[in-house]
């Protein structure tokens, strides 16, 4: 039967309607695990010999133990973040003679083979092996290590599958537990209660005592039917369909209407942000990037290269623009038909687009001017990327938007979601972040700074002057593509 799913999913694969835009990014995410497995052998590998070299009178065994709760909590947090879970398409299986237990001890045995389980491999095996040989533990005790921590690296795998069931949904209801996790590592900052140096010693007991490597193997098997119970009882057709009754949310932003022809267009797109998790999402995460500057403004190392600071400023003006901007107008894939069965302007419908957009630049903008404490340079940088978003950014992504043809569930979760994501939006980046970074550097460069403001000014000033004429062309390229792009949002597949 395990073979037959696999089958199922290979087929449903290659059949699928995106199969050009998934194989990419197989391709691509290949090449990203390749990378990390590498990265953490050679940090397996070292990592033995370095802690010896740093700290020559304590124990290296001893010292990863003391941090292996620390690396579970982060390892759980990207896992959240980043794994995708496996998925089974149940509809056409229900009405066929197979057990519901199979299908769902299919769906968790794949999950045991992902990729974010083989990668602790690569450094608990060769650190593992080093400790053998250089540390003065048995073999069998190293061995009973090994075991335990591979087993709570599944633990911690169908941990994150029980988080992602019910919290994805409502990721209010995480604070509690994201407060404890703080309060926890407050006390451990403070020294009141080190709570990663007792787990410590539990592993250093561990080690010791090598079959107390069945409690985590138990664990796993604890945690395994419970995820096996939950996905058994929602294996319906109906499951789901009835949801928590909510008050309807009656919003309706009238204000927009002194837009005038826009103020329809502007009223769908807020109302589609704010009712939806993936848009809506952008917002929180246009307002958590705003501090990617602190990563870079404190450091001398970027002030000899300000070019530099355009990519910052760009990103930080420009990453709602960038987020929302380039799945313009997949967002509208399941009502596009309708929209383009009536008698609607496209430069209108457009227009509302930019509009929104630039009105998300300004905002953006005006709440990095703290930066300015870094110096005047960084304010008078982020301004003028600002002014290059409204002006250039946006209609080449508007532009951009008419060959998309990938649709958009708006409700599932933003994480690690690739649906709607096209060749054309890892083109984009080139035109929307490089250009204006190259742009900037040669008049540096050649002339000077206050000219390279200058000519990014220029050409923001040029756009939007422009504007009616390129929107006029790039209405008329959508008006090309129409059919092309209604049929690519009737296709399901992602």
């Amino acid at each position: 039967m395990f073979k037959r799913f696999l089958w199922l999913e290979w087929k449903s694969f290659f059949r699928s309607a995106s199969v050009g835009k998934s194989i990419g990014l197989k391709v691509l995410l290949i090449f990203l695990a390749l990378y990390f497995s590498v990265a953490f052998l050679i940090l397996g590998i070292g990592l033995y010999p370095l802690l010896q070299k740093a700290f020559p009178n304590q124990d290296p065994l001893q010292l990863v133990n003391r941090f292996v709760l620390l690396w579970l909590v982060f390892e759980l947090g990207y896992r959240f973040m980043l794994q995708t879970l496996p998925v089974l398409d149940i509809k056409p299986l229900l009405n066929l003679p197979i057990a519901r237990r199979k299908a769902v001890n299919f769906v968790l045995i794949k999950s045991m083979y992902s990729f974010f389980n083989f990668l602790p491999l690569f450094i608990i095996i060769p650190f593992g092996i080093f400790c053998i040989y250089k540390a003065e533990y048995g073999t069998l005790n190293l061995i009973g290590w090994m075991t335990a921590m591979i087993a709570i690296t599944q633990c911690v795998n169908f941990l994150n599958f029980i988080i992602k069931k019910k919290f994805t949904d409502n990721l209010k209801a995480l604070i509690p537990a994201i407060l404890s996790v703080v309060a926890l590592a407050a006390l451990e900052y403070f020294e009141v209660f080190e709570i990663s140096f007792w787990f410590g010693k539990m592993m250093d007991f561990l080690v010791l005592n090598p079959y107390l490597a069945i409690v985590p193997i138990i664990l796993v098997i604890a945690l395994y039917k419970w995820n096996q119970l939950n996905l058994e009882s929602k294996f319906y057709l109906d499951a789901g369909l009835k949801e928590k009754q909510q008050d309807a949310d009656t919003r309706d932003f009238v204000w927009t209407k002194k837009f005038g022809a826009l103020a329809p267009f502007l009223q769908q797109d807020l109302k589609l942000i704010w009712r939806n998790k993936r848009p809506k999402t952008t917002i929180y995460m246009s307002l958590l990037l705003l501090g990617y500057g602190m990563f870079f403004y404190p450091s001398d190392n970027y002030q000899a290269f300000e070019a530099f600071y355009v990519f910052i400023g760009i990103f930080m003006t420009g990453i709602f623009m960038i987020n929302f901007g380039q799945f313009v107008p997949s967002w509208d894939a399941s009502y596009y038909p309708m929209i383009m069965s009536q008698n609607i302007p496209m430069k209108d419908y457009l227009s509302s687009k930019a509009m929104l957009i630039s009105f998300s630049v300004i905002i953006l903008a005006i709440l990095t001017t703290p930066y300015i404490y870094f110096g005047w340079n960084i304010l008078l940088i982020n301004m003028v990327a600002a002014l290059y978003n409204i002006g250039v950014n946006v209609p080449i992504l508007l532009y951009a938007g008419s060959f998309n043809k990938k649709r958009i569930d708006l409700d599932k979760s933003p994480f690690m979601n690739y649906q709607g994501t096209g060749a054309m939006q890892w083109l984009v980046s080139i035109p929307l972040m490089v250009v204006p970074m190259l742009i900037f550097w040669l008049l540096n460069f050649f002339i000077g700074f206050e000219v390279a403001l200058i000519g990014l000014s220029g050409l923001g000033i040029l756009g939007l002057l422009l504007r009616p004429n390129l929107m006029e062309y790039i209405a008329g390229v959508y008006r090309k593509r129409k059919y092309a792009m209604i049929n690519g949002f009737k296709q399901t597949g992602e």
